[in-house]
């Protein structure tokens, strides 16, 4: 008998293989500033950072809870399009990108929208939602705004719309690009029906999003410091070759410029959207 194969061997594997008592996510490192913060808090103030103040990506489901009142909603659902209806590959199937980003999200796309009360009004709520492909605009995007839309008509509720996405996804090609001027007439519609359509921009918002819906809003809001562009920094940097403003396309460079009204910190968020939706339902009360 070898002692070291036989006995030695199998009782290090054992411990190799027991399961951690501690997780392996129990910190978050700040994007902003690098601090190291214990991730519980961290969820608990909205996945803002209380050293610098940076704005981290938020899921759906905790953004829906800090909008409604108590934290009670409904879903809406959207229709379903068929999935890759090109038979894209890349480095990997579409299919499989589709698989790897629903097994870390609560939703299968990105979007989310929701109905519920937000102070004394019935609103509707969609968000994007960054955690899948980069919050991407495809048909299931589109087909999600649209349906925000025509449940915002039929409740005769104002929409909000959170933005956060990084384009067109180009897995889906002509068929994304098409979403833009559908959900163009979607907004029109909400508009047509004189309900108020608002917009808040967070990080980031980018591309064909931000050259449709992401930029029709009665009031367009922004959290701090977001990445609000069709182009990146980047990309406009290596066309022109030459040096940009600081700060620029961030959200302060486009309020100084006239591009959103307003920016708020997303721990004041709720507040200011039951106050500036009570006053835009009275002025169409009015009207």
């Amino acid at each position: 008998m070898n002692w070291i194969t036989n006995f030695v061997r199998p009782k290090i594997q054992a411990v190799l293989k027991t399961k951690k008592d501690t997780p392996d996510n129990l910190w978050h490192k700040c994007c902003g500033c690098g601090q190291l913060l214990y991730l519980k808090d961290f969820l608990e103030v909205q996945s803002v950072c209380p050293k610098c103040e940076f704005h981290d990506r938020i899921e759906p489901t905790t953004r829906f809870k800090n909008m409604f009142n108590g934290g009670e909603y409904a879903l809406v659902d959207a229709p379903k399009p068929k999935e890759d209806p090109l038979k894209f590959k890349d480095q990997k199937k579409y299919t499989d990108r589709l698989k790897t980003a629903r097994a870390n999200s609560d939703f299968n796309d990105a979007i989310a929208i929701a109905f519920g009360q937000m102070g004394n009004m019935n609103v509707v709520v969609a968000l994007q939602n960054f955690m899948i492909m980069g919050g991407s605009m495809g048909m299931a995007v589109g087909n999600g705004i649209i349906a925000a839309a025509e449940h915002a008509v039929a409740k005769k509720a104002p929409l909000v719309l959170f933005t956060a996405a990084g384009g067109a996804r180009m897995q889906e090609g002509i068929l994304s690009l098409m979403q833009m001027p559908r959900t163009t007439v979607a907004v029109e519609m909400v508009k047509d029906a004189g309900l108020p359509y608002v917009v808040v921009l967070t990080d980031p918002t980018t591309g064909g999003v931000t050259a449709s819906y992401a930029m029709l809003g009665d009031v367009q809001i922004a959290e701090p410091n977001a990445l609000i562009c069709f182009a990146g920094p980047r990309v406009i940097k290596d066309t022109i070759r030459e040096e940009l403003p600081e700060g620029f396309q961030r959200s302060e460079y486009l309020l100084e410029h006239g591009m959103v009204d307003m920016i708020v910190h997303r721990h004041e968020m709720r507040d200011k959207l039951v106050q500036l939706l009570g006053l835009l339902c009275k002025q169409t009360k009015a009207a």
